[in-house]
């Protein structure tokens, strides 16, 4: 057995057990990344990781147990570490290094983990692709010609492929879920105001981080972690009695498989869909089918184009330098140019629109505990895909997320299966608000009852 074979729990018990350093477990990560830096996991290596390392073998000798001490791990590169280069995806900030980390990476810091490097990608976090001008195109370990989805495809295809144990990742409208879906793994974004967005402060926020893992159980290590208000949260909050639970009532469940844009629903998406209800029915729960709460219509569209590109021309305009603006890719140049029209009134118009739609959904499954629905409407797709028709077909194929980051509820992909062609497919389970722990552990009895194969990918063996 290799030493990636093992869990992050598992590693984590090893290290305090002295079965193995923390020096020998990022050696060992290290020289897979390496190895494997043709599948465009890393845009930056960390070369202090070895005396990090180190330094975690001294503590672990001294007896300290803090949370992830000695544990390698990556960090998306859209979060700010202190003296590591941070790029945000973008050529435009190649040579940035913060001077502080963010709030979140502090604490997977503060955790005494080893940082190993920054994962990749897309610029500010802005597709559904993990595609840049700073490092190799983000791959699914099972089909290196396809895309590992976006924005946090570099940390799930780190993960799939055993090179790192468990990843920090974020999600705005499905950047944890669909890359963990493209590669076979569970992907967790938590209830708005668990797991802080500081620096930033914000009124209305979709976006939250958090973790990629193999299992349920390192995902709600890591997310155990991370799950700590900064002062000034508008929204935080904390879960006291942590994440690794057991399920302890039957739940009523929802479920549907429309799409919502007029697309027909992929065969193997509703294949995964269809077999996790039956495993759901057998496992005690009610599963119900609903209709589609809320449709993608060209006003919801529109509106939903118009606040990302108000929230990339934000982050644009103060970080990126005017003489610098050249470097940024089309599509974010596409999003810049939709901000420079935008009047005060079009945002909030558009935050209304996107509020009352995010209410539909809420509206409707009142009467549930869980949502099941596919996590993407499809396999993961080829590299070029997207082309000039990007806006349209990013959401196409990943209509199913973004509603849970606009109503603020925590929401989980898992694995389903893998297809005749090789390619993985996710399931996705939504919970009502603030209901992260009961989500987690409905995801370990599934994962209990084997809804997905213990599988990996060629990179695995190598």
């Amino acid at each position: 057995m290799n030493l990636h074979d093992l869990t992050a729990a598992r590693q984590l018990e090893g290290l305090r057990a002295k079965e193995f350093s923390s020096r020998e477990l990022t050696e060992h990560y290290l020289d897979r990344i390496g190895r494997h830096a043709d599948l465009g996991a890393f845009v930056t290596i960390n070369d202090q990781a070895l005396a990090e390392a180190e330094e975690a073998d001294a503590r672990l000798a001294n007896g300290d147990r803090a949370a992830l001490l000695g544990l390698p791990i990556g960090i998306k590169d859209l979060a700010a570490t202190a003296g590591l280069r941070t790029t945000f995806g973008s050529a435009a900030l190649k040579d940035f290094l913060p001077p502080q980390d963010s709030w979140t990476a502090g604490l997977i810091r503060q955790a005494g983990a080893v940082l190993v490097g920054k994962t990749n990608t897309s610029e500010f976090g802005a597709t559904c692709y993990t595609e840049n001008d700073v490092a190799t195109t983000a791959v699914t370990p099972y089909a290196p010609g396809r895309y590992s989805s976006g924005s946090s495809g570099g940390a799930a295809t780190a993960v799939a492929a055993g090179l790192l144990p468990v990843a920090h990742a974020s999600d705005g409208a499905g950047s944890i879920r669909t890359p963990a879906a493209t590669c076979h793994l569970v992907g967790m974004k938590p209830s708005r105001g668990l797991v802080s967005p500081a620096p930033a402060v914000a009124f209305l926020s979709a976006g939250t981080e958090g973790p990629i893992a193999r299992t349920v159980e390192d995902a709600a290590l890591l997310l155990d972690v991370m799950a700590s208000p900064a002062p000034g949260d508008l929204y935080g909050w904390r879960d006291e009695g942590g994440f690794a639970q057991e399920l302890r009532r039957p739940l009523k469940i929802a479920t549907w498989t429309d799409t919502g844009t007029g697309e027909a629903p992929d065969r193997e998406a509703a294949r995964a869909v269809r077999r996790t209800a039956e495993m759901l029915t057998g496992l005690g729960h009610d599963v119900r089918e609903i209709p589609l709460p809320a449709r993608w219509d060209e006003p919801v569209t529109r509106a939903i184009l118009t606040w990302f590109a108000y929230q990339v021309g934000t982050i644009t305009q103060q970080i990126v330098p005017p003489d610098r603006t050249n470097l940024l890719r089309p599509y974010t140049r596409h999003l810049l140019a939709i901000n420079e029209t935008l009047s005060a009134n079009d945002i909030v118009t558009a935050q209304a629109l996107l509020a009352r739609y995010a209410s539909a959904f809420l509206a409707a499954t009142d009467d549930y505990d869980v949502v099941l629905t596919p996590t993407t409407n499809g396999a993961p797709v080829p590299i070029g895909y997207y082309g000039a028709h990007e806006a349209d077909l990013m959401l196409k194929w990943s209509c199913p997320t973004p509603w849970a980051n606009l109503a603020g509820v925590p929401a989980i992909s898992l694995p389903s299966h893998v297809d005749d062609e090789g390619l993985p497919h996710g399931v996705h389970l939504v919970a009502r608000a603030r209901r992260d722990a009961e989500l987690l552990a409905l995801a370990a009895q599934l994962e209990s009852a084997r809804l997905w194969e213990d599988r990996h990918p060629p990179a695995w063996h190598d």
